[in-house]
This record gives structure tokens, C-alpha cells and sequence, in this order.
């Protein structure tokens, strides 16, 4: 038998309106007991975590791990490193790898690298369509029996209407959410920042919001039509918010998520031609943001992602127009997210937890997101107060491209156990 006794911490579980002082204990893996005065089992090891906060494992559903194809920007054991390095215990890989991640010997590839890498539980998503082409659905069954657990051609959107009306009437089979990039290519062509004034000041050609809206709304639609679920990415806009505001009060099978970076940066992190604030979708105005915050405080919005996405340096060394989109954020975003969400007042330390851990496990019925007895041994204790500097020299993460290097964040993960095992720790 091993055990782990947590001790002596502030222990928040929303899934079990939990926000008290007391112990976790942790047998062969599982929650044994949570909440109180527990005594250590013989032989059992004590982590001390006093003055800190302990959670259910965070999960991230949106990340990037570049393998297979691209191991030299990232592999699934260097991404669930720099995940447990920033307090996740289970991360979902999007399948746009090289080749796409749309059949069942590439997800039980993924599968199998994040099990031997030894740190996150990594979840492979499968991609909608054969090649991430938009023209003949995947094999959602046999991805399903490999481990996939959604589906989505992340990286762009599913253009065809009649196919992406498919998907969502086929993952209903299965019972796993279509995950969508909102994009209207045809609208954003071309386009490598927010469309406005910064825009056009600096010369670029922007993406106007309603290139996101517009999937936006068909997808609800789709999935109002359907009954399936729909899960749309990393919203950016106003207009996304309300959007999904309307599809919800009309009792539509429809959840969303937005990025750390999309509720901390306006466009204006790009003066300067900062490669480094370039994403897709990109960095929009400060009306966004204050959307975008309003939509998680009022449920409109279910989770906070980071969108992973490493890059090589010299990637992101060319010309703004011509490099590639996208930041790496596991690292970083339980900082950013308490700074600028729970310093200020938007969110409760409550509600920023239930966004990055109980209810990605809820909508997307992946194990974790409690501490409930029985359940999975995933923990994730942080140190809400501490202030650090970001040095992208120190990340786990091959990948270095971030706007945040050199700025001040409040909050840090200290301690992150997988199966009531230590895999990551801040003396």
C-alpha cells in the first residue's frame, strides 16, 4: 500500500462546496479521505501544506503537443512536464500533428507517450475529419475505444456545414463534445492581428471579430438543430459571449472556453511587432476583455484553457505577417489567471478552480475534477499569494514564446501529484 497524507491545508473543492482547513489522504492513488484532522497510516509519507491552497488536479482541455511530427518544438512527455510544472494534472492534446491525430494507432500512440512520460494524464482529442482536410469524417468509434475523448480539427474550423451537422449527430453516439475552432477562413484571410485601430496603425492586415461570431452562431445552430454538444474554443469577442449567452438561455447543448492570455492582453501587446502576443484568435480590444471576464463570471463561459503552443525561437523570429500563431501558457496560466482574475476581484478563488478543474471533468466526463472519496488521486496545491517573475529560461516546456516573460504574476503552483504521487514540487 502507498499512501500520501496532505496536511494542513486550505482545502477548495467546488465539487463538493468545499472551501475548508484540513487533510487529504491518499491510498494506492485514490482519495481515501478529505476534509478534518486525519491521522497518517503507518509508513505513509506527509506533505505539509500549510498556508496553502489544495485542489482538485487542474485540467487543461486545449493544448498543443506537437508529437508525433514535431518533437523538436515539443513531445507529449516535455508538454505534460511543463504541465505538471504548472499545476495540471491532466491536459487534452489537439490532433493537428504531423500526421493528424485522426485515426486509433496515432491516439494510442499519444495515449501510450503521455503513460510512459510520467507526469500529466494526457487525454488525445481525434480529429473531426480525415487529415484535418473538412471533407470525410474520421473514425469516431475506433478513436473512442483508443482513448480519444472528443473531437475537433482545432487549428481551423470544419468549414463544411453538412459535415460538421454529421459530427455532432455521430459524437452523440459516443458521448463526447465536437470541439470547434470559430473561424470563417474566407473572412479572415490573410489577416495576422485583431482588425481596428492598432491594425492599422502598424500597417497589418487584421481579422475582424465577426470572422469568430459568425462560426460562432452556426455552430450553435447546428447543435440547437442536432442536440449534440458543442464546444467552441478559445472565444475572443464580445459578440462570441453574447452568442453563447443566447444559445444557453435557450436550453442549447453548447459550452465554451476562453484563454489566460484573452483575459490579461488587449491588441495593443502586439505594438512593436511582438511575435510573441500573435495568436489565433488574435489579442483583441480591452470592451473584449471585460466581456470575456463578465462571460466567467456569469457561466456564460464554462473553462479556462491556454491554448498551448509552442514554438521554435527562430519560428518566431520572422517578420510578424509570416510567423506562426500561438504562445505556450501551462506554465504561466494559473498566475496570470489568479492576477488578473482573482487579484482583482472577478472571480473567487472558488470559481477560478471549478473553470480549470471541476468543471472541464463535468462536461466533458473526463475522471478528476474532485476530491471526493473514491476518486482519482490528482491534487494540485498552490501558493495563492506568491509573486514571481516569469523567465521563460526556467519552463519545462521546450517552447519559450511568450508574452509574459519578465512580468510579475501572483500565485504559483507547489506541489502537483498524479495518482497520489508526487511528480512535481518547489522546495
Amino acid at each position: 500500500m502507498s499512501a500520501l497524507l496532505v496536511k494542513g491545508g486550505r482545502i477548495v473543492d467546488p465539487s463538493q462546496n468545499l472551501d475548508a482547513v484540513g487533510d487529504v489522504l491518499l491510498v494506492d492513488g485514490i482519495v481515501a479521505q478529505c476534509g478534518g484532522t486525519i491521522a497518517a497510516p503507518a509508513g505513509a509519507q506527509v506533505y505539509d501544506a500549510t498556508g496553502l491552497v489544495v485542489t482538485p488536479g487542474l485540467i487543461d482541455v486545449h493544448v498543443h503537443l506537437r508529437e508525433p511530427g514535431r518533437e523538436d518544438v515539443e513531445t507529449v512527455a516535455t508538454g505534460a512536464h511543463a504541465a505538471v510544472a504548472g499545476g495540471f494534472t491532466a491536459v487534452c492534446a489537439m490532433p493537428n500533428t504531423k500526421p493528424v491525430t485522426d485515426n486509433q494507432a496515432t491516439v494510442g500512440f499519444v495515449k501510450r507517450q503521455g503513460e510512459a512520460a510520467g507526469f500529466a494524464r494526457v487525454y488525445p482529442i481525434g480529429a473531426i475529419s480525415v487529415g484535418q482536410q473538412g471533407e470525410t469524417l474520421a473514425e469516431f468509434g475506433e478513436m473512442v475505444a483508443a482513448g480519444a475523448v472528443a473531437f475537433s480539427d482545432d487549428g481551423k474550423p470544419v468549414e463544411n456545414t453538412q459535415l460538421m451537422r454529421t459530427a455532432m449527430e455521430y459524437a452523440l453516439t459516443f458521448n463526447v463534445p465536437i470541439v470547434e475552432h470559430c473561424e470563417v477562413m474566407s473572412l479572415a484571410h490573410g489577416g495576422s492581428m485583431n482588425e481596428g485601430i492598432v491594425s492599422a496603425r502598424l500597417g497589418l492586415k487584421g481579422i475582424p471579430a465577426e470572422a469568430e461570431e459568425i462560426d460562432v452562431a452556426r455552430c450553435i445552430l447546428l447543435a440547437k438543430r442536432t442536440g449534440g454538444h458543442v464546444h467552441l474554443c478559445h472565444l475572443s469577442t464580445k459578440g462570441s459571449v453574447d452568442l453563447v449567452r443566447w444559445g444557453k438561455a435557450q436550453g442549447i447543448n453548447v459550452t465554451s472556453e476562453v484563454c489566460s492570455h484573452h483575459i490579461s492582453l488587449t491588441e495593443e501587446a502586439v505594438e512593436g511587432y511582438n511575435t510573441n502576443a500573435k495568436m489565433n484568435p488574435p489579442l483583441r480590444t480591452a470592451a473584449d476583455v471585460e466581456a470575456l471576464q463578465q462571460g466567467l463570471k456569469d457561466g456564460t463561459i464554462d473553462l479556462l484553457v491556454t491554448d498551448h503552443a509552442p514554438h521554435h525561437y527562430d519560428e518566431k523570429e520572422r517578420e510578424f505577417a509570416d510567423a506562426p500563431n500561438g504562445i505556450v501558457g501551462l506554465e504561466t496560466a494559473l498566475g496570470v489567471n489568479i492576477t488578473y482574475l482573482v487579484e482583482t476581484g472577478i472571480l473567487t478563488l472558488n470559481e477560478m478552480v471549478n473553470r480549470m478543474s471541476c468543471l472541464a471533468a463535468k462536461i466533458w466526463h473526463l475522471p478528476g475534477g474532485t476530491l471526493a472519496k473514491g476518486s482519482l488521486g490528482d491534487v494540485t496545491v498552490f501558493d495563492p499569494k506568491k509573486r514571481w517573475v516569469v523567465d521563460p529560461k526556467q519552463f519545462k516546456s521546450k517552447g519559450r514564446n511568450t508574452p509574459y516573460g519578465g512580468h510579475t504574476l501572483t500565485g504559483q503552483a507547489i506541489c502537483t501529484i498524479v495518482g497520489g504521487k508526487i511528480v512535481h514540487q518547489v522546495s
